[in-house]
């Protein structure tokens, strides 16, 4: 299925009743794919003519849902045991993001997820981290492991 007919799908929700195609196809053309049409912000989205509240719940909405199913599959399972479920939801959850983040996994003893936090946002080159802060989050958590994510928006993640 192409990447404009999931959107279409998705899009409907808003507007049941009306021609959807021609919306679909020009987020693709403005954002470029589907995973960055998905994490743009509200605000760029509703910039596009037809794209309206609903819509942008929506299409919001739906990446949340496949964020949730990516942490689900890491919180039930060992993370060291599954290093590319790590990657491939560090991807989805950076790829498109336009400014650097600092986020940290924490860990139990057996290696499964506690939390996964953005610990500090940055700007597009460049973003503050506070040890003390990492520190005092994986006290409070009792964690035994900490994962420490940054991303580089200028570069392929």
């Amino acid at each position: 299925m192409p990447d404009y007919e999931i959107l279409e799908l998705i899009l409907t929700g808003a507007n049941p009743r009306g021609d959807v195609k021609p919306l679909a196809k020009e987020l693709l053309r403005r954002f470029g794919t589907l995973g960055a049409v998905l994490s743009a912000s509200p605000e760029r989205l509703a910039e596009v003519k037809g794209c309206g509240e609903a819509a942008v719940a929506l299409l919001k909405a739906t990446r949340e849902a496949g964020l949730r199913l990516l942490r689900g599959e890491l919180g039930d399972r060992p993370v060291i045991g599954h290093w590319q479920a790590l990657i491939d939801y560090c991807r989805a959850r950076l790829r498109h993001e336009t400014n650097e983040q600092f986020r940290l996994i924490f860990l139990d003893v057996k290696n499964q997820v506690l939390a996964d936090e953005q610990q500090s946002r940055g700007t597009i080159d460049h973003t503050p981290v506070y040890p003390r802060e990492v520190a005092r989050r994986a006290l409070e958590l009792g964690a035994a492991a900490i994962i420490m994510v940054h991303n580089h928006p200028t570069l392929a993640f």
